[in-house]
């Protein structure tokens, strides 16, 4: 098949490695524009741009594709279908309309769970027992298209994003995979979303990262493993913002204050509204990331009560 894919970040990439390593034929590949980056705020490419050029594939990175001289562009592949990954930009009805078999998309979800910018993250704030990738047709409704395929992944207690990230990723290229060779046999089976059943996953905001300690132990954790590795978990301790990475739930009980610090030994173990949390990595601003042993050996944290 001829392929258009559309995506830009890290997310996409082993996607678009698989659709490389196959027999299918990338006409182009569509990425965000370079974005600053670094300190330095250099122009950087999007991974799914470095990786396509490496493959010497024609790389487009429009601000829009809903001009008149884009969609002809979009028109002159040809192209059999569309892939999307994670490529950020909404599609106009009139390219969702030009491929042969339409246009598919790799969504990070058990669709009709957790439609929308952030489900990954969600997830694991709510506690689901397992996640998943839903390869999808793209229609105008947000993630609302007919479900093609599935991927399922356990969420064990110790996941964070990041760690889902890179597994869904994966999974999305193996789920991928199977699509393609059914889109090319015409067996592919589409089944409609239970709009009952629909839940969403909003943008991440950088205010929701501060904890409250006064929540339960259980959902403090899931709060820290779902902000990992953006926005991260984050609290006032001695008046300076400290960053927490890396949390474990014990079966302690306290009557102390929530946010009270309890320093036992090498650990350190947090005070909540129910429950008591082990810290396992923190970062205080302009330090590096440690262990809570380290970080131990160079500060005093006996009769510290952490937030405001």
């Amino acid at each position: 098949m001829k392929i258009i894919f559309a995506g830009t970040p890290d997310f996409a990439v082993p996607a678009l490695q698989m659709l490389i390593d196959s027999n299918h034929e990338i006409c182009a590949v569509y990425t965000q524009p370079d974005r600053p980056s670094g300190r330095g705020r250099k122009l950087t490419p999007s991974p799914v741009k470095a990786l396509a050029l490496n493959a010497d594939i024609p790389v487009l990175q429009p601000e829009t594709l809903r001009t008149s001289d884009n969609l002809e562009q979009f028109v002159s592949f040809k192209a059999d279908l569309m892939i999307v990954v994670a490529y950020g930009i909404l599609l106009p009805q009139k390219i969702l309309d030009v491929p042969r078999l339409g246009c598919i998309n790799i969504h990070g979800s058990l669709l009709p769970r957790w439609r929308g910018a952030a489900p990954i993250h969600r997830a694991v704030m709510a506690g689901d027992d397992e996640t998943g990738v839903t390869i999808m047709r793209i229609i105008k409704k947000l993630d609302a298209g007919d479900m093609l395929h599935k991927e399922k992944c356990k969420i064990e207690p110790y996941h964070t994003s990041s760690d889902l990230h890179d597994k869904l990723a994966n999974l999305g290229a193996v789920g991928l995979q199977k699509v393609l060779a059914q889109l090319e046999t015409e067996t592919v089976v589409a089944e409609k979303q239970d709009e009952v059943l629909v839940t969403y996953a909003s943008k991440l905001e950088k205010s929701e990262a501060l904890l409250d300690w006064a929540q339960s132990a259980v959902e403090l954790d899931r709060k820290i493993r779902g902000f990992n590795s953006w926005p991260v978990a984050q609290t006032l301790f001695q008046g300076k913002v400290m960053r927490v990475w890396k949390a474990a739930l014990t079966e302690q009980e306290s009557d102390l204050l929530p946010g009270t610090v309890m320093h036992l030994g090498k650990q350190m173990k947090v005070v909540t509204g129910d429950g008591v949390i082990d810290l396992l990595e923190v970062q205080l601003p302009g330090g590096k990331r440690m262990e809570i042993h380290a970080f131990l050996n160079s500060h005093d944290v006996d009769g510290v009560k952490l937030g405001k």
